[in-house]
């Protein structure tokens, strides 16, 4: 006998800071979208009256005081039990009637993460986008992808489904706007099943400010990308640096060497202390990638073995 499958329980989550203009579009759209849905509305210290206008809407509120989308998301994953979450930001450019492909793509193939894959019309793309942030965003993904893996499209994107494996296993240490970036190396990382569905990605309603500061997030992505890299690919990461520290060495050493054969003497002594010193360094670096790499090895499979600890979703009833 076939089992009734039990509709999984679905969170919307929406991290908010001075959303007052676009946050009740947001919640009506989602709950006509997904009307199964929780939508939870968590308030990053807005100064206008984003939680008033939330509640309003309908959405569930709470507080988060430690500023930043990343302290936020650590927050709301801690807190909010359900089946599948799908996070997703305030500030109304996602479409909303992506939703329920996206929740749909997750169930059937049993997807730890669904992304949202932002496709804007040219038209309006100038106003969606801010000047350089394309750019940016293909070549910080472009990065990732070819360290971790081709398997994402658009890593910036604030638009994902996770499946609840994925959200109590996920360390959550990023702060800020580079939560997305920490999402999709978690992921690649880890091997986990992911999938992409494209979805359209207007600009805000009028009123509405953009938060992401351009420069100094994308500084602080492309610092967690590199982080992310030492600490998650130490072996690549100190053999590049290495062989640079190697490189140097020898292109003090050559002009050294060529002298002595010249004349039997080496006049530019400390010219073959700093080869030397940059050659020790280089073979030192080496030896920390080695080093490291077990550790990181060691920090995988604890974090493989608590993401399988937690029971895998069974959305056909056990069939």
């Amino acid at each position: 006998m076939t089992a009734i499958a039990t509709p999984p329980r679905i969170a919307v989550l929406v991290p908010c800071y001075n959303e007052e203009v676009a946050i009740t579009r947001v919640v009506a759209a989602f709950r006509a979208a997904l009307p199964q849905a929780a939508i939870y509305v968590y308030d990053n210290n807005s100064r206008d009256n984003t939680v008033a206008v939330a509640r309003a809407a309908g959405a569930v509120v709470r507080t988060e005081t430690l500023q930043g989308k990343g302290n936020v998301v650590r927050r709301m994953f801690a807190d909010i039990e359900a089946d599948l979450y799908l996070l997703v930001d305030g500030d109304d450019t996602y479409d909303a009637g992506s939703a329920p492909e996206m929740i749909r793509l997750a169930i059937e193939q049993r997807l730890d993460m669904v992304t949202g894959v932002r496709k804007t019309p040219e038209e309006i793309a100038a106003a969606a986008y801010r000047r350089g942030h394309q750019f940016g965003n293909a070549m910080l993904t472009g990065m990732v992808r070819g360290v971790f893996g081709n398997r994402i499209s658009d890593m910036l994107s604030g638009y994902r489904v996770f499946s609840r494996r994925f959200v109590k296993s996920f360390p959550a240490l990023a702060s800020g706007f580079e939560t997305e970036t920490e999402f999709t190396v978690h992921a690649l990382e880890l091997k986990l099943p992911v999938g992409e569905v494209v979805t359209p990605y207007k600009e805000r309603p009028v009123g509405s400010t953009s938060k992401l500061r351009t420069y100094h997030d994308g500084f602080r992505i492309l610092r967690m990308i590199m982080a992310l890299v030492q600490r998650e690919r130490p072996l690549q990461f100190f053999s590049i640096a290495g062989a640079v520290l190697l490189l140097c060495s020898l292109a003090l050493f050559l002009p050294v060497l060529a002298t002595y054969w010249e004349t039997g003497l080496v006049p530019r002594l400390p010219t073959l202390v700093a080869s030397v010193g940059f050659a020790v360094l280089g073979f030192l670096a080496f030896a920390c990638g080695l080093i490291l790499d077990t550790v990181t090895r060691g920090r995988q499979e604890a974090k493989r073995v608590a993401y399988l600890a937690i029971p895998a979703p069974d959305f056909d009833g056990g069939a």
